[in-house]
C-alpha cells in the first residue's frame, strides 16, 4: 500500500466518532447497537477496500471521508429498513405478471381487507344461531349463482385445488388424462407431480397432439377413479390436433358412473373473445357442459386474490370439505374478503370490466392507450432533457399469468433512447427506486407499456426517470 492509502486508513473514523456526530441522527428509528453494528460493517468494508488498493471514490480529508462513511451508513440502514415487498411500477405491458403480483385488486376488494383486517369479523361465527359457523360458507353462494355449480369450496391456490380434489376422489386410484395435457406450468409444477403426491395413479392416453374419446374408453377400468381434462391455459398446440371436450368426457362419465374434473388454471367469467381475445371457455360453460368439478385461480383472470376456487357436483364437493387437508390448505379472512368482493361485481359484467383492474387493463381501446402514451411522453419530455430520445411506438402487450398464450392485445408504449446513459445501469437504478420501475428492454431502447401503467402513475414515473436520468448525468460530468 503506497503513502496515500495508508493516509487514509490513519484518518477513517471510529465507530464512537460516527456515533457522536451529530448528522447521525439515526437513534430515532434505529437503536444504538443496530448503528454501531452497521458502522463497523461499512467502515471494515472501506478498510478491506484499502487494504486490496481500490482507492476509488473514496475521500482524502477527515471531514470527507466521515461524511462518505456516514452516508454509506445511512444508506445500508434505508435499505434494512425498506420492506421487502415493494410497490412496483409495471411497465412491462404484462397485465397479469407473475413474478410482480398478479392481478391488482379493485377498490371494492380493498376495502374489504381493510374491514376484515381492522375489526373482528364473523369468519367461523354464525350470527343468525349464534353457532360456530363455517368460512367456506361466505363465498359458496356467490361461486354457486355465478357459476351455475351445486357447490363451491376455495383453498389458498389452484395446485392446491387440484391436489385436494385428486386426493379426496382418486387417492390409490387410476386417473385418465391425455398426453396433451399434461402441462408445466411456472415454478416447475407439474400436474403429473401433483398427481403423485395426491396419490393417485396417472394413466396417459392418447398423443400429443391427438386424442380421441375412444383412448379414454379403451383406458377405463374397474380401477379408474375420474377422468381428467387439463385446460392447456399456458400454451397451444396448433395445426394437425384433435382434443376431446369437457362435453365428449361428460358423456363418457355418465356412461361409466366416473365424475369428470377439469381444471381450467385460469378460469374467467367473461368471455373476452368479443374484445378480440381468442375464445376459451368460462367457468360456467364448463360447468353446462358436464364437468362434475371445476378448478381454477382466484388471482388470473378472474382478478382476486390469490385463491384456488373448486366449484361442481355436491356429492363431490362435499368429499372434500371432510378431507382433512382441505383445513391446511384453507384460506385466510383477508383473501376471503377480497375474493367475495370480487365476485360481488361479476353480477354487473359491465361493472365488473370496469372495476376490476384485470378486465379494465385487458379491455383498454387503443385509442386510450395511444392517448396514454403521449400524456406520459409528454411529462417525460421535460425531465430527460438531452440525455434521451422519445418516441411513441405502437407495441404489443401480454396477458400473462399462464393464460391466453397465443393472445397479443395491440398496445402503445413510450420508447427510451438513451444517449450517454448505460441502458444495464438505469434499469438497474430503477429498479432500486421507490416505487421501483420494471419495463422492457427491446433493440436497444426502454420500452414503457402504457397498458399496465396505472393513471396516477404517468406523473410519479416522468419524476422517477427524469431523476435518475439528471443524476447519471451528474456523474458522467464529474
Amino acid at each position: 500500500m503506497d503513502e496515500n492509502g495508508k493516509k487514509i486508513l490513519r484518518i477513517l473514523p471510529s465507530v464512537d466518532e460516527i456515533l457522536r456526530n451529530t448528522r447521525v441522527a439515526l437513534e430515532s428509528d434505529y437503536t444504538r447497537a443496530l448503528v454501531a453494528d452497521k458502522a463497523r460493517e461499512v467502515v471494515d468494508g472501506i478498510r478491506k477496500q484499502l487494504l486490496a488498493g481500490k482507492f476509488t471514490g473514496i475521500p482524502q480529508s477527515r471531514d470527507e471521508i466521515l461524511s462518505f462513511v456516514i452516508n454509506k451508513i445511512e444508506k445500508v440502514l434505508r435499505k434494512l429498513n425498506r420492506p421487502s415487498l415493494r410497490r412496483v411500477i409495471n411497465a412491462t405491458g404484462v397485465v397479469l405478471h407473475t413474478n410482480l403480483g398478479r392481478a391488482l385488486l379493485g377498490c371494492r376488494a380493498l376495502e374489504a381487507i381493510n374491514q376484515a383486517g381492522s375489526y373482528y369479523n364473523n369468519l367461523e361465527f354464525n350470527l343468525d344461531t349464534g353457532r360456530r359457523g363455517s368460512r367456506y360458507d361466505l363465498v359458496e353462494d356467490k361461486l354457486t349463482r355465478l357459476t351455475g355449480a351445486e357447490a363451491a369450496l376455495v383453498v389458498n391456490n389452484n395446485a392446491a385445488a387440484v391436489l385436494l380434489v385428486l386426493k379426496s376422489l382418486a387417492e390409490g386410484r387410476e386417473v385418465v388424462v391425455s398426453r396433451g395435457q399434461l402441462v408445466e406450468i411456472g415454478g416447475s409444477f407439474r400436474i403429473p407431480d401433483v398427481m403423485q403426491q395426491s396419490g393417485a395413479r396417472l394413466v396417459e392416453v392418447g398423443t400429443t397432439n391427438k386424442t380421441y374419446p375412444r383412448d379414454y374408453r379403451a383406458a377405463i377400468t374397474a380401477d379408474t377413479a375420474l377422468l381428467l381434462h387439463v385446460h392447456t391455459s399456458n400454451y397451444r398446440i396448433v395445426g394437425f390436433t384433435r382434443e376431446t371436450t369437457v362435453a365428449e368426457l361428460a358423456t363418457l362419465g355418465r356412461e361409466f358412473n366416473l365424475p369428470v374434473v377439469s381444471d381450467l388454471g385460469s378460469g374467467f367469467f367473461i368471455d373476452l373473445s368479443q374484445y378480440g381475445y381468442p375464445y376459451e371457455p368460462t367457468v360456467q360453460e364448463t360447468v353446462s357442459a358436464g364437468a362434475d368439478v371445476v378448478t381454477f385461480s382466484g388471482d388470473k383472470l378472474l382478478g382476486g386474490p390469490q385463491a384456488g376456487i373448486i366449484v361442481g357436483k355436491k356429492e363431490y364437493l362435499d368429499v372434500m370439505k371432510r378431507n382433512p387437508l382441505t383445513r391446511a390448505l384453507r384460506p385466510d379472512k383477508l383473501t376471503l374478503a377480497a375474493l367475495e368482493a370480487t365476485l360481488h361485481e361479476y353480477f354487473d359484467p359491465e361493472r365488473a370490466r370496469r372495476h376490476i383492474p384485470t378486465l379494465r387493463m385487458l379491455t383498454d381501446d387503443k385509442f386510450y392507450l395511444y392517448e396514454k402514451a403521449r400524456t406520459l411522453a409528454e411529462l417525460l419530455k421535460d425531465r430527460v432533457g438531452p440525455w434521451a430520445s422519445l418516441n411513441v411506438l405502437e407495441v404489443t402487450s401480454q396477458v400473462g399469468g399462464g393464460a391466453m398464450p397465443l393472445a397479443q392485445p395491440p398496445s402503445f408504449a413510450v420508447a427510451l433512447g438513451l444517449k450517454h446513459h448505460s441502458l444495464d445501469e438505469i434499469t438497474r437504478k430503477l429498479r432500486e427506486a421507490d416505487p421501483a420501475v420494471v419495463g422492457r428492454v427491446q433493440e436497444g431502447l426502454l420500452l414503457l407499456d402504457v397498458r399496465t401503467i396505472q393513471e396516477d402513475e404517468l406523473e410519479l414515473l416522468s419524476d422517477i426517470i427524469g431523476n435518475i436520468l439528471a443524476e447519471e448525468a451528474g456523474h458522467c460530468a464529474l
